[in-house]
């Protein structure tokens, strides 16, 4: 456990400084950043270890909010040399970095060519999140022959903005940014919101510093409100080492009046001490051990999965880090789930974190059911147009900050989605295959009949059997399947279809999620509920044949308009429908081949939309780009209908791609571009990165080259037709678990083909192979 720095001096020295309130600056860029997570506290830096106040929408967020907006460490005024960065201990990271050039002092006893070696100043940035509290400690060597003068500057700003702030929504108003609080060892930042809550973000310090005075925002190109600069001046002897360590945390209260005589602003102002105890309230302790072993914990309950391809392993790694940094904790006491995406979507998404959860069923079923009772919890139980909320509806986004909370946005949240109820009901499904949990069923049946009234009642808008969305007011989503963007629904002349619509992929879902649910009703004796639910979902078979086929394309078109007319543009929707078992056996090579056509298939993975057609663009969000999971849904839907060799290219092919990410992270999407004209895969500007589903795309495809079908209840596991590619020759999974049992497992690709061996299996638990 971390000691605290020294505490504070006496609050006579306190003093403020008045803010300067500027513009929020949008965020457009995130290249190159450094991401550390731990809970709900998250930190975006450059390679630096810095924060800067530009369009990359770096910063100390805590939820939905930037807690600080600038942290510029310099050395003798001067920003280091970076040597090596390195976040990828997911809550822990260290910086190496060095003094920028030869001391004047030197220059006529060095040689040019021995500029690196008279780099004699080691600088250190070590920084741990614990959930509550950002630790970083400095770490200064002189390994000069003589003395050496070190002077650290520390610039500092809090800007308190939203998280959609940052993304460049711009607010008719905002809340008070008070004085900046000030000690030689402490700094307060303080605003409080429209919502009627006062933000804090209070640093200290291990030692006082020498000087601390406020910054002027156009001198320094702020966008922020209000910086101040913090001085140490160290003189260090040869091989001495100095650290300055200092803590950020963050507090939240109701806001004081501000009218009353006695708020802090106006004492400020006054020149008095602000007698608010919260002013300079007491750090949280630094438990590194407590997050260590959470860690330990998390990895317990992970399959153990080693392949005879080193960077595949690497790419495993990553991606199980990845979803345990984007665990965060819940508004209620005891709740997890998994948050979409850094930095814009750090929170709970009802689509995502359900088809991760799904992607990573086989290696973390905990995942899953942590997911199903979270979002339960939150279950719509009335109707409120203005968040297009509807009783029995699975939430879309669910948002915690000011804007949320003050009635600026919807997300409070926000059930403006149509695939996350049906999608609910195959997760429930699924981790009943994996798990033979009857309590999980028993305890989440009622959520269940009301996902499927609802799918019935408010999601067949119009009774034609299908399942559309159409917003209820202005402020909604106006697509509100996972290709979410207004130009993503097309039709094969390039118009945009409008609601309400029927997405293909949703009619697969509820198809699966009525055959699942079916099956769950058999489990618990309800034959007549089971019959039904089968009966609907062979009508809906049969309907979505009918309706969406376009016999002159060869494919399915992508969503029905709001006329019945098809969206009939060639996109990776009906990919999808493949995934779910909704296409007929007899279209679905016509589907494989169209889908992996140079049009769709990049060398990277599969287009959201066609090149060549109207309104496609490589850098489209969803009208050319290629998507990790989505890509991974599709090769499941290979493999169902028997296209191993196809679903295996695509497995592949992302493999490859991820190869050409820092620390092979898989990014939420990347660029269309084709790979004979990219030879590596060319960025999305502001993807999320760390991203739920695109980490679990890479279990995703594991489960699809190995086959794994599970039947907890009955005790089985059956692998059907595993089939390893050409790059991976050896796969052994340990302490798989299939219901309450565990089973070690070694596939081995020999002369073309795939042999399956068990290691190590429980007495109960029977493994059968279908090739």
């Amino acid at each position: 456990m971390a000691q605290h720095p020294a505490p504070p001096s006496s609050p006579e020295a306190t003093r403020f400084v008045e803010p300067v309130v500027r513009p929020i600056v949008k965020a457009t860029d995130l290249g190159s950043v450094q991401v550390l997570k731990q809970g709900n506290l998250y930190l975006l830096t450059d390679p630096f270890g810095d924060v800067h106040p530009d369009t990359r929408g770096l910063g100390l967020y805590e939820g939905d909010t930037r807690r600080l907006s600038c942290s510029i460490l310099r050395v003798n005024g001067q920003r280091p040399v970076l040597l090596q960065a390195s976040a990828g201990g997911n809550y822990h990271g260290t910086i190496q970095l060095t003094n920028p050039r030869i001391d004047r002092n030197l220059e006529d006893k060095v040689r040019p060519e021995d500029a690196l070696a008279s780099q004699k100043i080691g600088i250190g940035r070590h920084r741990l999140l614990d959930g509550s509290v950002l630790e970083e400690r400095v770490q200064v060597v002189n390994y000069a022959e003589e003395p050496v003068d070190v002077e650290l500057d520390l610039e500092l700003a809090a800007d308190a903005a939203d998280i959609f702030e940052v993304r460049g929504w711009v607010r008719a108003a905002r809340g008070r940014h008070l004085p900046i609080a000030l000690r030689p060892d402490r700094v307060t930042f303080r605003y409080d919101g429209l919502d009627d809550v006062r933000r804090g973000t209070h640093l200290l310090f291990s030692e006082p510093c020498a000087e601390a005075v406020p910054v002027d925002p156009d001198v320094a190109g702020s966008a922020n409100a209000g910086w101040v600069r913090l001085t140490w001046r160290w003189e260090l002897r040869p091989g001495e080492a100095r650290e300055l360590r200092w803590l950020a945390w963050t507090t939240e209260r109701d806001a004081p009046d501000p009218t009353d005589g006695t708020s802090p602003l106006a004492l400020g102002r006054a020149g008095r001490t602000d007698p608010d105890a919260a002013l300079f309230p007491a750090p949280p302790q630094v438990d590194e051990e407590r997050v260590a072993g959470s860690y330990r914990a998390w990895n317990q309950g992970f399959a153990e999965i080693r392949t005879d391809n080193e960077l595949f392993n690497l790419a495993i790694l990553r991606s199980a880090g990845d979803l345990r940094l984007l665990v965060n904790d819940g508004p209620g006491p005891d709740e997890r789930y998994i948050a979409a995406g850094v930095p814009w979507f750090t929170t709970l998404f009802g689509r995502d974190a359900l088809l991760t959860s799904l992607q990573a069923l086989a290696v973390r079923p905990q995942l899953a059911i942590e997911t199903l009772e979270t979002l339960a919890k939150y279950q719509a139980d009335a109707e409120d147009p203005d968040r297009d909320m509807e009783p029995g509806k699975i939430l879309h986004e669910l948002r915690t900050g000011e804007m949320a909370r003050n009635g600026e946005t919807p997300h409070r949240p926000y059930f403006g989605t149509v695939d996350a109820t049906p999608l609910w009901l195959v997760l429930l499904g699924a981790t009943f295959d994996w798990t033979g949990d009857r309590a999980l069923i028993d305890r989440l049946w009622p959520n269940a009949l009301r996902a499927l009234d609802w799918i019935d009642r408010y999601g067949d808008r119009d009774g034609d059997g299908f399942v559309e969305y159409e917003r209820r007011s202005d402020r909604g989503l106006l697509n509100q399947g996972w290709k979410d963007s207004f130009d993503a629904i097309r039709d094969r002349h390039g118009r945009l279809a409008h609601t309400p619509i029927a997405l293909a992929e949703v009619q697969g879902y509820v198809f699966d999620a009525k055959r699942r649910m079916a099956g769950l009703a058999r489990v618990r004796g309800e034959a007549d509920l089971a019959a039904r639910l089968d009966a609907e979902a062979e009508r809906l078979r049969a309907r979505f044949e009918e309706a969406f086929w376009a016999d002159d394309l060869g494919f399915y078109a992508l969503a029905l308009d709001g006329d019945k007319q098809r969206a009939d543009a060639i996109g990776s929707n009906p990919g999808q429908c493949l995934w779910t078992g909704i296409v007929s056996q007899e279209r679905a090579g016509r589907v494989v081949e169209r889908l992996m056509a140079p049009d769709m298939f990049t060398g990277w993975g599969i287009r959201t939309y066609a090149s060549g057609q109207i309104g496609y663009n490589p850098i489209g969000y969803h009208t050319g780009t290629v998507w990790p999971h989505d890509v991974s849904l599709i090769a499941a839907g290979f493999k169902r209908y028997g296209f191993h060799v196809e679903a295996n290219r695509l497995c592949g092919r992302v493999f490859e791609a991820s190869q050409h990410f820092a620390e092979f992270r898989l990014p939420e999407l990347f660029c269309g571009f084709d790979r004979d004209v990219s030879p590596v895969p060319v960025p999305y500007p502001v993807a999320c990165s760390p991203q739920a589903w695109a980490a679990g795309a890479v279990f995703l495809f594991l489960e699809t080259m190995l086959g794994l079908r599970p039947h907890a209840s009955a005790g089985e596991l059956e692998l059907a037709r595993p089939e390893l590619p050409e790059w991976l020759s050896k796969v052994t999974i340990n302490n798989l678990r299939v219901g309450g049992t565990e089973v070690d497992l070694l596939f081995h690709r020999w002369r073309g083909g795939t042999s399956a061996e068990v290691i190590r299996k429980s007495q109960d638990l029977s493994v059968t192979i279908r090739m």
